[in-house]
């Protein structure tokens, strides 16, 4: 529950800057705030800060952390619902939308995964713990289109060889270590694109001063808050539990055989200079996994092919499916666009997590066989049958597929970081903030 509760907090932190993050001020409502970041066509408001490092501090209190000072807090707050910004701004171009239904499944999933409740049950132990539902709801929406828009963006580029899949097959295979996760805790200290030799020097002084700290006994959580620019700061630079071939390369091979609580750097890499610590460990789990066999027919809008028409092309198929007077192969063979057109739309076995959030959530409410009305992932439009389900061991999966996922999720991480930086320099940002 604790899990679920941090994420609660922070979640009903960003469900009321969702609409300061892309409309304008209304002055006669909201007399006492004020802007504190421009951003593109969005603004940051003043509350919104406040009620992200409000729930921040919720959070720390009931799990009895530490924290950096508010001007810290302040500062990270101010990062997070920047990125938010550009990113939900990025979702309504791209015609990114999450309806009702797919939040309600989402809530409903959290509950039952993280809280073996129902979606009343949930409700009702978020709101003895002082936190707002409906911007909780509205919180959890907007980190699924935050999500869609930076999988959707990142994915592209991210590159992988069937050389370095092989390599990988081959090393888990000879590994010994494979039954072990570490837990890690992550700070970087970034500098610039492009770094001068001063900007090098600045973020390396900082980087051996937080060493000195964290070897001098203070706590981890505290100084990732205060001092980490990457993605998981205002969660203490936690980055979950990760086998050996889960974490990026470098990680890897600094905490391979290593002990609790050891920490290392700092790293140089392109983002900045990288300190880790190994914050527990543990043998890995039995874990099973479902897999589904799915086919879809996918139709990507065009400048001449709308976003409605789109929708409808696909309403009408599984309207003459329903009918049967057309056959799912044949239209997936002539309509769908992408590469599984060629075999008839079938995406064949596959772990659904692995694939597009909003694809995953489609598959997982339906039956053997049955169809998903049409909906809208960053690829486009699809319509899609599941045709069947089946449980694996993932823990046993040293196959070629789980390999690529690894490396993926690998180079997904570092990729997104870098994605968000190109991405902040080219927008318009204006800190008007005058405490941060």
């Amino acid at each position: 529950m604790k899990t679920i509760i941090r994420f609660a907090f922070i979640i009903s932190g960003l469900a009321l800057s969702a609409v300061a993050l892309s409309t304008p001020v209304n002055a006669k409502e909201k007399e006492l705030d004020k802007v504190v970041a421009i951003v593109n066509s969005g603004v940051v408001l003043e509350s919104d800060v406040n009620e992200l490092v409000g729930s921040v501090k919720k959070q720390a209190l009931l799990e009895k952390q530490s924290l950096p000072s508010d001007k810290a807090l302040r500062t990270q707050a101010m990062e997070k619902l920047i990125n938010d910004s550009l990113l939900l701004q990025m979702g309504e171009r791209m015609g990114v939308q999450i309806s009702d239904a797919q939040l309600d499944g989402a809530i409903a999933s959290i509950a039952k995964e993280n809280a073996d409740m129902s979606t009343e049950q949930f409700r009702q132990k978020l709101v003895a713990d002082g936190i707002n539902y409906e911007r909780y709801r509205e919180g959890i929406r907007i980190e699924m289109i935050t999500s869609e828009v930076r999988r959707g963006s990142v994915r592209r580029r991210v590159a992988i060889t069937p050389q370095e899949v092989s390599n990988l097959v081959d090393l888990m295979k000879q590994q010994t270590n494979a039954d072990v996760e570490y837990n890690m805790g992550h700070i970087l200290i970034s500098f610039p694109d492009d770094p001068t030799q001063e900007d090098l020097v600045d973020a390396k002084q900082r980087a051996d001063k937080v060493i000195e700290l964290l070897n001098s006994g203070s706590d981890f959580k505290k100084i990732a808050i205060a001092s980490s620019g990457a993605p998981t700061a205002l969660e203490g630079g936690d980055l979950g539990w990760r086998g050996i071939n889960e974490m990026p390369t470098l990680f890897a091979e600094l905490v391979d055989g290593q002990e609790s609580g050891s920490v290392f750097g700092p790293v140089r890499t392109g983002l900045g200079f990288n300190i880790i610590k190994i914050l527990d460990i543990r043998g890995k789990e039995k874990v099973e996994i479902s897999e589904v066999k799915s086919r879809h027919i996918l139709i990507e809008p065009s400048i001449i092919l709308s976003e409605e028409k789109a929708e409808q092309i696909l309403k009408d198929f599984l309207t003459q499916l329903a009918a049967g007077e057309a056959d799912f192969d044949a239209l997936a063979r002539e309509h769908s666009d992408g590469p599984t057109a060629s075999r008839g739309g079938d995406l064949g076995w596959a772990d659904p997590t692995g694939y597009d959030p909003v694809f995953t959530k489609a598959l997982a409410t339906l039956e053997v066989d049955e169809y998903h009305k049409p909906f809208r992932s960053s690829f486009g439009w699809h319509l899609v049958q599941l045709t069947g389900r089946r449980i694996q061991d993932a823990t046993e999966q040293n196959n070629s597929n789980r390999a690529y996922n690894l490396i993926f999720n690998r180079k997904f991480g570092v990729e997104a970081i870098r994605w968000m930086k190109e991405t902040r320099d080219e927008a318009y940002i204006e800190v008007l903030d005058e405490e941060g």
